[in-house]
């Protein structure tokens, strides 16, 4: 059997926009709605851009996008399919664009959490306090570890899915299991496909961070924490929309972030104090719901 680290649909882009079609740029839309939200300036870095449907949704709204992955398959499928932003390789723990360029971070679908080691977090934060202005914004959206708090191990049986594309189905064979002592995510998963070629065999891994150590992360490097909850998001159900309003828990599979870099030097660039927080939803709502994790989504 043929076996790899990592995942086959980071290998097959196209693929990965048939597995998990986006066609309402839900997430994209959701980033740019908190930008806006927090007068976040145009210069904008979107870290793990994966395909570069996100990153082309906020240059399409006016920003001035870097887009940056590990992955060069990524990157080559997003220049050609998802032109407008500048695309760029690049170490989530380690990354150097320049002092203060960008006026707001965007991190989404758990990019973050392949930081797996408290050194890998420290320098995902020093390069993107680096990156930000004074009173910069960062935006993240993950898996949230308090989720697995007080519960059991994901259901022991494999979850199965399949789709269908250009004539061929895929099939998927998913397990997790939980790492408590490096608190990561395990997941393995085996594909098999009807066009007659060999499986393949998977394993990658998830850093399950909690809210608190999250925001402690965030205050030693620098940050004021503006709002850290578990939904509505781009994968919450029900998912989010314009309009709705952020939640005051955090018990569910996924956990949204919005941090700004503490004021020290100088006005941000809208104007506003940098300590300041921009104004924020009204009469915020309590707790969001999301279905039990599979490994499917990202």
């Amino acid at each position: 059997m043929k076996r790899r680290t990592g995942n086959l649909l980071t290998d097959r882009p196209d693929l990965y926009e048939a597995r998990f079609p986006d066609p309402d740029r839900l997430a994209g839309r959701w980033a740019e709605d908190l930008l806006g939200r927090y007068r976040a300036g145009p210069a904008v870095l979107d870290l793990g851009c994966g395909t570069g449907r996100d990153a082309a949704f906020l240059h399409s709204a006016g920003r001035r996008v870097t887009a940056a992955d590990l992955s060069r398959t990524m990157l080559a499928h997003a220049r050609t399919h998802h032109p407008g932003p500048v695309y760029a390789q690049a170490d989530l723990s380690r990354f150097d664009f320049g002092q203060h360029a960008f006026d707001a971070v965007v991190c989404l679908d758990s990019s973050l959490l392949y930081c797996h080691t408290n050194e890998q977090i420290d320098g995902f934060l020093t390069s993107c306090r680096r990156a930000l202005v004074p009173g910069g914004l960062l935006v993240a959206e993950m898996r949230n570890g308090a989720y697995f708090l007080g519960r059991d191990e994901p259901a022991a049986a494999p979850a199965v899915s399949r789709f269908t594309w250009r004539g061929t189905t895929y099939r998927s064979t998913t397990a997790l299991h939980i790492d408590r002592a490096a608190q990561l995510l395990r997941r393995s998963r085996r594909w098999t496909a009807d066009d007659g070629t060999p499986p393949v065999e998977e394993h990658s891994a998830w850093r399950l961070l909690l809210p608190q150590e999250l925001r402690h992360f965030l205050t030693v490097h620098g940050f004021d924490v503006l709002a850290l909850h578990d939904g509505p998001g781009p994968r919450t159900e029900p998912a989010w929309h314009p309009g709705a309003r952020p939640g005051t828990a955090a018990d569910g599979d996924r956990l949204h972030l919005v941090a700004r870099t503490t004021a020290r030097r100088q006005r941000h660039v809208t104007g506003r104090s940098a300590g300041e927080q921009a104004p924020g939803p009204a009469e915020p709502t309590t707790g969001h719901s999301s279905p039990p994790a599979t490994g499917e989504q990202p």
